[in-house]
């Protein structure tokens, strides 16, 4: 069993930055993958960024070149940084973790990015 516990969500102008952190307990054997999600008011969840066992990411177009997945192993944790917000950013954010046979998931960050 994983668990995951997010942080770092809050309010930025557009333009800004803002990290998040996926804090990761449990029964990390196994977790081959690791990504950020998102829903924003009305719409469906949202692939935002992932990285796998091996150090490689990946992110979708709507995010490249502004957000950046990183994981710090030491403390057990991922990283999003988020750069050049625009309020179309604004969602709940969630951290997610993918085992072979299951995916774990946060309980979501409010990132509100004003115009």
């Amino acid at each position: 069993q994983v668990q995951l516990v997010e942080s770092g969500g809050g309010l930025v102008q557009a333009g800004g930055s803002l990290t998040l952190s996926c804090a990761t307990s449990g029964i990390i054997f196994g977790i081959n993958a690791m990504g950020w999600y998102r829903q924003a008011p009305g719409k469906q969840r949202e692939w935002v960024a992932r990285i796998i066992s091996g150090g490689s990411t990946g992110y979708a177009d709507s995010v490249k070149g502004r957000f950046t997945i990183s994981r710090d192993n030491a403390k057990n944790t991922v990283y999003l940084q988020m750069n050049s917000l625009k309020p179309d950013d604004t969602a709940v954010y969630y951290c997610n973790a993918r085992k072979a046979t299951y995916d774990y998931w946060g309980q979501g960050t409010q990132v509100t990015v004003s115009s």
